[in-house]
């Protein structure tokens, strides 16, 4: 155990403008000296979805390392957790070596770009993707309580998580879920719908982790990037679209999705709602 200091800390909610809307973080600042247990032991007592450490880069290319971490495990990239504390990175001062962010974790180093007062991520590669086997495709059928037929396309979007999506024909029938999480796991599933016209959003997203001890993530950037790539790769999706997520959670979650060349932008507002210092 390294012995006990005081650590900057800062709670930020993440695709919102307005506090309490989004989705939460925790980040740790100076993170060295803290042992992989005692990462996790912390994350698990803040049962946020995620709980991040900031570190001196390994990479001279990264301007910080981030792990990452829910309750359960350590992720090799999750998406509010890197705007969160890019956030809070630049927030206390953090300055970066070019325009753009570059962000070390799991699975590499990751860009992070600055619009206004938005933060964007490029979608990294997708670890596993293409069709769904029949045999998934009816467990996920069956942990959404829905019939194989209401699934319109399934597909792996996995880009560090372990997601598998599914859409459903509306954006009406994703809010109606009530999912069987024990006949979901060990799956990652995200659903998505398409908003009917006149909506400011073109989908509605929900992300069920119950693997990871979350069983339904407020507002999801890894998500919304595996998502991204599917969709619009598969002309399902415009260029530019946003996504609204967390609705019955009560949240408000907006997540902005633009293809530029051959990046996919995943980006949202941020807050912080909480600073301070951890003793730990």
């Amino acid at each position: 155990m390294s012995q006990t200091a005081h650590r900057r800390f800062a709670q930020v909610d993440v695709f919102t403008a307005e506090p309490l809307r989004g989705n939460a973080v925790a980040v740790v600042f100076d993170a060295e000296g803290l042992s992989d247990v005692q990462m996790q032991a912390f994350a698990r007592w803040t049962q946020l979805s995620e709980t991040t450490f900031l570190l001196r880069p390994a990479d001279p290319a990264a301007d910080y390392r981030l792990r990452i971490f829910t309750p359960a495990e350590e992720l090799p990239f999750a998406g509010h957790p890197t705007l969160g504390s890019c956030h809070a990175w630049l927030e206390a001062g953090g300055r970066p070596r070019a325009d753009e962010v570059v962000q070390e974790c799991g699975v590499g180093l990751v860009r992070i770009r600055r619009d206004g007062s938005r933060l964007a991520f490029a979608a990294p590669p997708l670890r596993r993707s293409g069709a769904v086997d029949e045999v998934t495709r009816t467990q996920i059928a069956r942990a959404l309580r829905v019939d194989v037929a209401e699934l319109l396309a399934t597909q792996w979007v996995d880009n560090g998580p372990g997601w598998v999506a599914a859409m459903l024909p509306s954006a009406a029938a994703v809010l109606a879920l009530e999912p069987d999480y024990a006949a979901m796991l060990p799956l990652n599933l995200g659903v998505v719908g398409a908003q009917a016209p006149g909506q400011d959003t073109a989908f509605e997203v929900r992300a069920f982790v119950p693997s990871l001890g979350v069983p339904e993530d407020p507002v999801t950037g890894s998500l919304n990037a595996g998502l991204a790539q599917w969709l619009i790769g598969a002309g399902l999706a415009p260029a530019r679209y946003v996504a609204s997520q967390g609705a019955r959670l009560e949240r408000a979650g907006r997540v902005h999705v633009e293809q530029v060349g051959g990046d996919i932008w995943v980006g949202g507002d941020s807050v912080t709602c909480i600073v301070g210092s951890l003793r730990l």
